[in-house]
């Protein structure tokens, strides 16, 4: 029965994701390969694999790398999306964006550069190094 466990513990950690609530402060960095919701505050950089969705009371105090972002909240920093940005209604932007598709509400602030730029990337993880 080893078998079946491992593969139902594969097929469940597809929809696995991070949440960090309201009322929860982080001071450090945080990485993640699967999905991030945040409705807390970070004070540090995120780096994620996957999407990151910062809810409307989720604010964050340095820079956003990931694969997809949805920002409701406060972000203060660069935000580097590799596919695509989505800025709703309720968000606050101060730093720059770089990201290949963005989608804007009306009545999202933000302040600072756009580059659309398609060749974007996040670095892999444990990439191999060319010789």
């Amino acid at each position: 029965m080893i078998g079946n466990k491992q593969k139902n513990e594969e097929q469940t950690s597809n929809g696995l994701h991070n949440v960090l609530v309201a009322g929860t402060t982080i001071k450090g960095n945080i990485s993640t390969d699967t999905d991030f919701r945040l409705d807390g505050k970070v004070e540090g950089d995120i780096i994620c694999q996957a999407k990151i969705v910062v809810g409307p009371k989720g604010c964050v105090n340095g820079n956003i790398t990931s694969n997809n972002a949805e920002i409701h909240g406060n972000v203060t920093g660069s935000i580097h999306v590799s596919t695509k940005l989505v800025l709703k209604a309720t968000a606050t932007i101060q730093g720059d964006i770089t990201a290949p598709n963005i989608e804007i509400e009306p009545n999202a602030v933000f302040n600072g550069k756009c580059t659309m730029d398609n060749t974007s990337r996040l670095p892999e993880k444990n990439s191999p190094k060319q010789k």
